[in-house]
């Protein structure tokens, strides 16, 4: 690579955010950021025209031969090929067994070598390594605790997606438990009140004292999950993410708490480039 500056690109369901990152200072550069609306239920031509679009606005003033690009990718796709596995997802169907790296890098004029791919669920962590809590790490695991429970480890290289929003936990599997719902669904059970998420549940802290039992009982739910991850992977940090996140003073410390009787001693780190981590990380695989 010859450029100290790379795209990073994050393909959402209906949008794409790309920005330009500098490698040298680890940063997004002031005025670059950029989301759009896709239509993701387009034909393959005119999602592939909307993607190239935003692109060439965020590449306006640099030169073609330096055009390197990071794109965090949803699966099921091919990131070393640049093929499309996305079917029956509502998403980007008409890309499906396509490849994405030459049909992009022919309508952006440049050669497919210079566009690369990575697992979206990967990027955060890989984000937070490149310049955010994970930084000067060589094992790290990451979670994203929102609507949904996204999960990464990182053990040099690129992170990985490590997929375990699906393993069995408790009656059903561990998203049911790491999640926003189930804040929502234990309040309500608890209280009979419907609450529209963990900031409106937050709110009430100081006059139910039900909210500190539910962040508890979380708690001791995270610890019971990371035990397996951490015995997997045998991280020298975690990084946790998301929505939930922002909650952390009412459950992190019960969390490490938890981990310490079970003898497993390790920094429980907040995640700290919120949005931009997936920025971030998609452009930094032109670091590595």
């Amino acid at each position: 690579m010859k450029s100290s500056t790379a795209l990073g690109i994050d393909i959402g369901g209906s949008h794409i955010t790309a920005a330009l990152v500098n490698l040298e200072t680890r940063t997004i550069e002031t005025g670059s950021w950029n989301r759009t609306r896709i239509n993701s239920q387009g034909t393959a031509s005119e999602i592939i025209a909307a993607w190239a679009a935003v692109i060439n606005e965020a590449f306006r003033e640099v030169p073609v031969a330096a055009r390197y690009i990071g794109i965090g990718m949803p699966g099921p796709f091919d990131y070393e090929q640049g093929i499309s596995l996305m079917n029956g997802q509502h998403k980007y169907d008409a890309l499906y067994q396509l490849n994405v790296k030459t049909l992009l890098a022919e309508k952006l004029g440049i050669p497919p070598s210079q566009i690369r791919f990575i697992n979206d669920a990967g990027c955060f962590l890989q984000g937070e390594i490149f310049s955010g809590a994970g930084r000067n790490y060589q094992h790290v695991i990451g979670l994203t605790l929102g609507t949904g429970l996204g999960s990464a480890a990182y053990h040099g290289g690129i992170a990985k997606d490590a997929d375990r929003w699906c393993t069995p936990f408790l009656d059903s599997m561990a998203e049911d438990y790491l999640s926003t719902r189930w804040f929502i669904k234990r309040y309500h059970e608890l209280s009979g009140e419907s609450v529209a998420d963990v900031k409106a549940l937050t709110a009430r802290l100081r006059t139910d004292s039900r909210v500190q039992d539910i962040f508890n009982e979380f708690a001791h739910n995270l610890a019971t999950f990371l035990l397996s991850f951490i015995q997997a992977e045998s991280p020298e940090v975690i990084v946790i993410g998301g929505n939930i996140a922002n909650a952390s003073p009412l459950f992190l410390p019960a969390v490490t708490l938890e981990l310490e009787k079970n003898n497993i001693h390790l920094p429980l780190c907040v995640a700290s480039l919120g949005e931009e981590a997936a920025i971030l990380g998609a452009a930094s695989i032109w670091n590595i």
